[in-house]
């Protein structure tokens, strides 16, 4: 069985094939049951969430991420997502590898943004913001990059001197990165807004959004977190990863359709229409769109597969 840590897994999962083969996995026939989703009680600290997410390709490949959110996390310097993935045969259950699961959340998180954004960005976006410091938030850059020719980044944070520190290591990879902290003022500017944070209460207010803006809301995973008010919902065309889980998890999604903001029907299509073409994705030059993502088991599994055939071709060739 392979174990891959956290440099292998990031090494096997390069964003240009990462995002062809979650392209593959939407548009494919994985299997993937309702995950479980538990709250627990950290003495001292924010409650913690622990995500059980089972996929499977029938006959092919199967497997299971077990992922946590411990907010607080940052209090002992460590990353709020921790986990680990398993994958096995599909024809006979044997185990395969075990992956570094913070690693594969994050690259295959921001790798969805990046091929939601394929169909719902404007041709010619030029300019991503970034709002959020968290580990996620440099994974979005190179990821939007990846789909977009990117000249100018804005990295946005509570905390200046950590959107400076992002957006100094984005400089490193060769983007055109700025720390700001007047968040209206860059949001007013900027062709792709692309958020991950844990916040509760709406940052980013839908009367800043500039004609052909694309707001990309990745944080939020509860019903009661919140990145976008109700406004960006009203002027935006709404489109999200998997109906399942964006209308039952995602508070901006499920605190508008709550109040009669946003209808079910308002939800202009999930991830594996866009990819399918069963639903058309951005209509002109100057619509809105949005794009809500709380992750999905087929999303782990396709990278799962892909780091495990990539490690296991490479042994092979210099074995």
């Amino acid at each position: 069985m392979l174990v891959l840590n956290e440099n292998e897994t990031a090494a096997a999962l390069g964003w240009a094939p990462l995002i062809a083969a979650l392209k593959e996995m939407f548009a494919g026939d994985c299997q993937m049951p309702v995950r479980h989703h538990h709250t627990m009680e950290v003495p001292g600290r924010a409650e913690a969430t622990l995500l059980l997410m089972p996929a499977w390709l029938p006959g092919r490949y199967c497997g299971v991420k077990l992922v946590s959110v411990f907010p607080d996390n940052h209090l002992s310097g460590l990353p709020a997502v921790q986990g680990g993935y398993l994958l096995t045969s599909g024809e006979t259950g044997t185990l395969l590898a075990l992956i570094d699961g913070s690693v594969l959340t994050a690259r295959r998180t921001a790798a969805a943004s990046a091929l939601a954004a394929r169909y719902l960005v404007r041709e010619d976006a030029s300019h991503l913001l970034v709002v959020g410091t968290g580990r996620l938030s440099l994974h979005l850059i190179e990821a939007h990059a990846t789909v977009r020719p990117l000249n100018r980044i804005s990295v946005w944070g509570r905390n200046l001197a950590k959107a400076e520190e992002t957006a100094a290591a984005a400089r490193e990879l060769g983007f055109a990165a700025e720390a700001v902290d007047a968040l209206e003022a860059c949001v007013r500017q900027a062709d792709i807004i692309s958020c991950a944070t844990l916040a509760t209460d709406p940052l980013i207010c839908g009367d800043w959004l500039k004609p052909g803006a694309h707001l990309d809301l990745v944080g939020g995973f509860r019903p009661s977190m919140r990145e976008a008010d109700d406004a960006a919902i009203r002027r935006a065309r709404v489109y999200v990863d998997t109906r399942g889980g964006a209308m039952t998890e995602a508070g901006d999604i499920v605190q508008p359709l709550a109040n009669g903001t946003l209808t079910p029907e308002g939800v202009c299509g999930e991830l594996s229409e866009l990819v399918r073409g069963t639903v058309h994705g951005r209509g002109s030059p100057q619509e809105i769109t949005l794009f809500k993502s709380v992750g999905a088991a087929l999303e782990d599994l396709a990278g799962a597969i892909l780091a495990y055939e990539t490690v296991k071709g490479l042994r092979q060739k210099t074995g």
